[in-house]
C-alpha cells in the first residue's frame, strides 16, 4: 500500500493528525487531546509531532500516533526540534524569580531518552531568551554544533554540552545570523549600519572565525532575510529599510544580493521593474531561485545561481512563489490583500502553465511532500470566518475540503520524496474525496462580471491606455516624487516608440474605437472634446462647406463674409441677422441719409474710412451693412427725397444695386419655405447615425430607437428630393 501523506492541524479546542491522499482519514492510533493548546510542530525529519498545552508538552510518533514522551513544562508558548529530531526546544514567556533575576526560559531536552521509573526528564541546557522573534537555537545539518546570538557575538556550543561555550564569532553590532543547511559548516552574520559604516553580511566557515570567506557591504539595510539554498553553497540576502527616504513606499526599500559560500561570487541582483520585492524562494535543486518584484501587477522572474535571469512569467497581481519539493513545479500566487489566485507552472515542460486555481483567501499554502497536492488554509486570527483546509491536485482540481472553527495552525508532515511510489505526477488524476464534491455543489457559478462603470460618453469605445493595468497593455506605473516623469493618474511616460516602425493595434470588436479612445467617425484630436463642443464643431464645418459652395456659385463676394462673424456658431449668426432684419424693417419706412446708413454699418472702421467706402462703392451700405451681401438677405433702398445733397451718390448706389444679380433669401426669418424642413431632416439623419454608432458599440437600444433607425431610408430619400428641388 502506498505511503499516505499526512498533515496536522490545531484549532481552538482540538489537535488532529490526518492521513491525506489516498485514504483521507484521521491517524488511527492518535487520540485527540482535550482542551486548548498553544502551539504544535513537526520535527524536520518527520518522525515526531509535538504540541504544548496548559498541562505540558506531549510528543508522539507521527507514523502511529502513540505518545512517546511528555515534558513537565506547563507554560510553553513555542516549540522546535533539531534537524534530526534528537532534541526538542521549548520557550516560555520571560519572567523573574524571587531575587529579581531573569528566569532561564529557553530549555533544550532530549526527545527520546531512558528515564528511570518515577524519575523526570532532565534538561540538556537552558538560556535566557527575552525576544520571541528568532528565539530558537540553530543547528548544523549533523547536529554537531548549535548556536545563538547574544550581544556583539554568536556563541557556538557542542550539542551534547550546552553548559560551556565551545567557540565565539565576534562581530560588533551583530543582529542576525543563519547557519547553512548543507554539508559544509558555514554561517552568515548580518551587521546593520552603525556610526556611518554600511551594513555588512559576512560568511564564515565554522570554526575559522578570524576572516570571512565571503562578504558584501551595502547601505539601505536595517534588517535582512538570510536565505541559504538547500546545498548550502549560495546565500541570498533580502535587505530592507524601515523608511523609504524617497517617499515612494510606506514599507521601506528592498534590495537583493547573492553571495557564494566559498567567496567566488557576490553581486547585487538588478531588477528591471521599479517597486518592492514581494517574495524570493530557492528551488530544491539549489541551482535557481524565483523573485516576485515591482509595483502591481508584479513581475516574476527565475534566476540561476549566478543571478542571471533565465525566464520571466507574465505580469500579474502576485506576491508569493513556492517551488515543489521535487523542483519540477512552481506556484506563483497572490495572497493577503490580493484575490488568492494560484498559477502552477511546469518547469520541465518549458515553463508551461498547467492551471490557475481560485484559492479564495488562504493564509497558509504548502506543497505536499510528493509534489502532487497543494494545501491551502484560512486561519485565525487573520480571518476568524471561513476557516478550513482544502487540498488541491497539481492539475487544478479540489481533492478534499474540511471546514473548521478558529483554525490556528496546519502543516504537512515532512517526508522524503523517495518514500513515495514513482510515476507521473500529473496523470492519472485521483478521485476526489466526497467532501470535495459536496464543496463543489455549494460553490456558486460566477456570473458574468459587469465590469467597471463607464460614463455614457465612453461606452462603445476601447479603454485608454492610462486607465489600463500594465499586464493588460496599459502604461507602466512609475511612482516618482513630483518629477516630470509622472503623468496624470500617477502613470509615467508613454511607451517607447521606434521611429519608422508600425504600431501594432489590437483587434477591436465591431463599433469599438482605436486605443486612443476616439469614437468611430470622429476626426483625429476630437476624442478629448465634449459632446457639445463636438456638435458645435460639426456645425462650424458644415457652415464652412456651405459657404464654400455658395462662393463657388458666385453668391458670396471674393473677400468672404463680414468680419466679426467667422467664429460665431450658425445659431448665433442667424439670431444676429434676424435682429438686424427686424430693426431695419422698423426704419425702412423713412429714407435714410448717408450718415444714418454709416451708423447702421457693422464694420469697425473710422468715420472717415466708412465715408470713403461709401464713395468708392457707391451703395452706402458697406461690406456687411444692411444690404446683406453675405447671402443672408437683401433690401432694395427707397428713392431719396428731392433736394438731398447726396442724390447723385444715392442714385449711383441704386443703379448698382439694380444691376446686381438676384439673390435668394436664406435667413431664418424668411426665404425658401423648404429651408426649415431641410434642416429638420438633416437633424434627423444625424440622430439616426448617432443611434447606429451606439448600436454598433454594443449598447442595447429601446424599441422606439430601433424604429427610428428603420426610418433612415425614407428620411434620406425625402432629404435628397428637397435638396434636388432647392
Amino acid at each position: 500500500m502506498a505511503v499516505p501523506t499526512q498533515f496536522a492541524y490545531r484549532t481552538l479546542k482540538e489537535i488532529g493528525v490526518f492521513d491525506a491522499a489516498p485514504v483521507y482519514e484521521s491517524l488511527p492510533g492518535f487520540k485527540k487531546p482535550e482542551g486548548s493548546s498553544r502551539c504544535s510542530v513537526y520535527s524536520p525529519c518527520g518522525r515526531y509531532f509535538a504540541w504544548a498545552s496548559t498541562e505540558g508538552v506531549s510528543v508522539i510518533d507521527a507514523s502511529v500516533g502513540h505518545v512517546i514522551t511528555t515534558l513537565p513544562t506547563p507554560n510553553v508558548y513555542e516549540l522546535g526540534f533539531s534537524p534530526r529530531g534528537s532534541y526538542i526546544i521549548t520557550w516560555e514567556r520571560p519572567s523573574k524569580d524571587e531575587k529579581g533575576d531573569a528566569v532561564k526560559n529557553l530549555k533544550v531536552w532530549h526527545t527520546v531518552e531512558d528515564v528511570p521509573a518515577g524519575g523526570e526528564k532532565q534538561v540538556v541546557g537552558r538560556f535566557v531568551q527575552k525576544n520571541q522573534t528568532g528565539w530558537n537555537l540553530q543547528y548544523t545539518f549533523d547536529e554537531r554544533y548549535c548556536a545563538r546570538v547574544v550581544t556583539n557575538e554568536v556563541q557556538f556550543y557542542e550539542s551534547g554540552d550546552l553548559g560551556t561555550v565551545w567557540n565565539k564569532l565576534r562581530a560588533e553590532g551583530v543582529a542576525d545570523f543563519a547557519i547553512s543547511p548543507g554539508n559544509n559548516h558555514s554561517v552568515a552574520v548580518f551587521i546593520p549600519e552603525r556610526k556611518g559604516q554600511p551594513s555588512a553580511v559576512k560568511v564564515f566557515n565554522v570554526p575559522q572565525f578570524t576572516t570571512p570567506v565571503s562578504q558584501k557591504t551595502f547601505f539601505k539595510g536595517d534588517k535582512v532575510q538570510l536565505k541559504w539554498n538547500q546545498l548550502g553553497t549560495t546565500l541570498i540576502v533580502l535587505a530592507q529599510t524601515e523608511v523609504d527616504k524617497t517617499g515612494k513606499s510606506y514599507y521601506g526599500e528592498t534590495t537583493l544580493y547573492v553571495l557564494s559560500a566559498n567567496g567566488g561570487f557576490d553581486s547585487r541582483i538588478t531588477l528591471d521593474k521599479e517597486g518592492p520585492i514581494h517574495d524570493v524562494s530557492w528551488s530544491p535543486n539549489s541551482k535557481e531561485f524565483g523573485v516576485i518584484y515591482g509595483y502591481m501587477p508584479a513581475k516574476t522572474t527565475i534566476f540561476n545561481q549566478r543571478a542571471v535571469a533565465t525566464h520571466t512569467f507574465p505580469l500579474g497581481p502576485r506576491n508569493t512563489i513556492i517551488f515543489s519539493p521535487t523542483g519540477r513545479f512552481v506556484l506563483v500566487a497572490g495572497f493577503g490583500n490580493l484575490a488568492g489566485q494560484m498559477d502552477i507552472y511546469d518547469l520541465e515542460k518549458d515553463y508551461k502553465k498547467i492551471c490557475t486555481i481560485e484559492g479564495g483567501n488562504p493564509s497558509v499554502c504548502e506543497w505536499s511532500p510528493d509534489s502532487k497536492y497543494i494545501l491551502t488554509a484560512t486561519t485565525s486570527p487573520r480571518l476568524r470566518v471561513d476557516n478550513g483546509i482544502r487540498l488541491w491536485h497539481v492539475g487544478g482540481g479540489i481533492m478534499y475540503n474540511q471546514d473548521m472553527v478558529e483554525l490556528y495552525n496546519v502543516a504537512w508532515r515532512p517526508q522524503l520524496f523517495e518514500s513515495f511510489p514513482s510515476g507521473d505526477l500529473l496523470n492519472p488524476v485521483p478521485a476526489p474525496h466526497s467532501s470535495a464534491l459536496a464543496y463543489l455543489g455549494t460553490v456558486k457559478t460566477p456570473s458574468k462580471p459587469a465590469g467597471a462603470y463607464r460614463p455614457p460618453g465612453a461606452r462603445g469605445t476601447s479603454t485608454p491606455l492610462h486607465f489600463k493595468r500594465e499586464d493588460e497593455g496599459g502604461a507602466a506605473h512609475i511612482v516618482s516624487n513630483g518629477t516630470s516623469l509622472v503623468g496624470s493618474n500617477g502613470f509615467g511616460k508613454q511607451r517607447r516608440q521606434v521611429p519608422g516602425a508600425e504600431t501594432i493595434e489590437p483587434s477591436l470588436p465591431p463599433g469599438a474605437a482605436p486605443a486612443n479612445g476616439a469614437a468611430p467617425g470622429t476626426a483625429e484630436g476630437d476624442e478629448n472634446l465634449s459632446k457639445a463642443a463636438l456638435k458645435n464643431k460639426k456645425k462650424r464645418e458644415a457652415k464652412k462647406a456651405k459657404d464654400a459652395e455658395a462662393k463657388a456659385a458666385g453668391l458670396i463676394p471674393e473677400n468672404g463674409p463680414a468680419p466679426g462673424g467667422e467664429n460665431r456658431s450658425p445659431e448665433r449668426r442667424d439670431r444676429r441677422e434676424h435682429q438686424r432684419s427686424r430693426s431695419k424693417g422698423q426704419q425702412d419706412n423713412n429714407v435714410r441719409t448717408p450718415s444714418q446708413q454709416r451708423y447702421r454699418s457693422n464694420t469697425y472702421q473710422s468715420s472717415q474710412g466708412r465715408s470713403q467706402d461709401i464713395r468708392q462703392n457707391g451703395n452706402g451700405y458697406g461690406q456687411n451693412g444692411n444690404g446683406h451681401h453675405n447671402g443672408y438677405g437683401q433690401h432694395q433702398p427707397q428713392a431719396p427725397p428731392a433736394g438731398n445733397a447726396n442724390n447723385l451718390s444715392l442714385n449711383l448706389a441704386a443703379s448698382r444695386i439694380q444691376d446686381a444679380p438676384e439673390l435668394s433669401v436664406t435667413s431664418p426669418g424668411g426665404g425658401s419655405p423648404n429651408a426649415k424642413k431641410l434642416r429638420g431632416l438633416q437633424k434627423k439623419i444625424r440622430a439616426i447615425e448617432d443611434l447606429e454608432m451606439r448600436l454598433a458599440g454594443g449598447e442595447k437600444l429601446e424599441d422606439t430607437q430601433m424604429k427610428k433607425i428603420g426610418t433612415k431610408s425614407s428620411v434620406q430619400a425625402e432629404l435628397t428630393s428637397l435638396e434636388a428641388e432647392g
